[in-house]
């Protein structure tokens, strides 16, 4: 009897568990069936989806938005493979958005990574195919591509410049830089001596382009000093009183009778030309009488010398008186 009664407990609870796992197993398979998704498609041309898995997840933009639902190959195109998303309702995919292989971590595992698309381009409806964008394989072996021709180009560069030619001339080059450096070092060591030996004569060399210097400026302080006076001379009223006079003369001289004052300038002329003559005729009269003045005082000093000795030699001639050849007052009579 205590048998039985165990027995009818322990098929209770296996019924019960079992029962729980049904539902379980119902309630979770009803919930992903009933459950409403948007299917895109992407179509990879000879590119390995190695590491991607059924449920890997698929990321817009870094934000996830559904999983991988199916992974084939194409019956048609046996090249490419075809990877079947399962996105969340109402999520914005483009017609221009691009579909990326991406690694997670450091498992090697690969997911789906949607990117790129424009505001202007037109929404991507449900079971469309999805432009499938770079793969990390493609990266690298871009990459790889460029660093190649990178390092061919840098070692054909290095097997040209180790040429025997080009080592020849970088061998010339650094004799010519050894002798340009040892006539710059004899050069610069001239120019020592040279300093050193005319110091006084620079000196003095600088002290005169001071002492110039220091004149330029004074005279450019005087000439700036001149240039204001003339300004203050030309924006003063002297100038202005000037011009007025000018102007006032010339009025009054095309007033007046210019005629008439060019004829008595002519009479003035002529009649200073008549004097002039007259003047000239009477300077001749005059020279003509101051020469014999002249010889009349020449012969009265001659007299007077000669009197002068006589009566040195003999004064009683003054008692006596003398009688002198040719006298002055005989000379005058005639």
């Amino acid at each position: 009897m205590k048998n039985r009664a165990q027995k009818i407990r322990l098929g209770i609870f296996i019924a019960t568990g079992a029962a729980i796992i049904i539902f379980l197993m119902v309630f979770f398979t009803a919930r992903q069936l009933l459950e409403r998704k948007d299917t895109y498609f992407i179509s990879f041309q000879d590119i390995s989806v190695s590491g991607m898995e059924v449920g890997s997840p698929v990321r817009y933009l870094g934000i996830r938005v559904g999983s991988i639902s199916d992974i084939q190959i194409n019956p048609v195109d046996i090249t490419s493979i075809i990877v079947e998303l399962s996105l969340k309702p109402g999520t914005p995919v483009k017609e221009d958005s691009k579909a990326d292989i991406v690694t997670m971590g450091i498992t090697g595992l690969k997911s789906i990574e949607i990117r790129g698309g424009t505001n202007e381009s037109a929404f991507l409806k449900p079971g469309g195919f999805i432009e499938p964008g770079t793969s990390l394989a493609d990266e690298i072996t871009g990459k790889a591509e460029v660093i190649a021709e990178k390092a061919e180009q840098v070692l054909n560069n290095l097997l040209r410049l180790t040429s025997q030619q080009n080592i020849d001339k970088i061998t010339g080059m650094v004799d010519d830089y050894t002798r340009l450096a040892n006539n710059t070092d004899r050069t610069i060591l001239s120019l020592d001596t040279i300093i050193r030996e005319n110091r006084a004569n620079i000196r003095s060399t600088v002290d005169a382009a001071n002492q110039v210097t220091e004149n330029l400026i004074a005279s450019t302080n005087l000439i700036q000093k001149t240039v204001e006076q003339i300004n203050t001379y030309a924006t003063g009223d002297s100038i202005s009183e000037i011009i007025g006079n000018l102007r006032e003369i010339t009025h009054a001289i095309n007033e007046s009778n210019i005629k008439q004052l060019i004829e008595d300038l002519a009479i003035l002329a002529q009649h200073t030309q008549q004097l002039l003559i007259k003047v000239d005729d009477d300077i001749n009269k005059g020279s003509q009488y101051l020469v014999e003045s002249q010889s009349l005082l020449k012969s009265t000093l001659r007299n007077l010398d000669e009197a002068s000795r006589k009566i040195n030699r003999d004064p009683s001639l003054l008692i006596r008186g003398s009688r002198t050849k040719d006298s002055p007052d005989d000379l005058l009579r005639d």
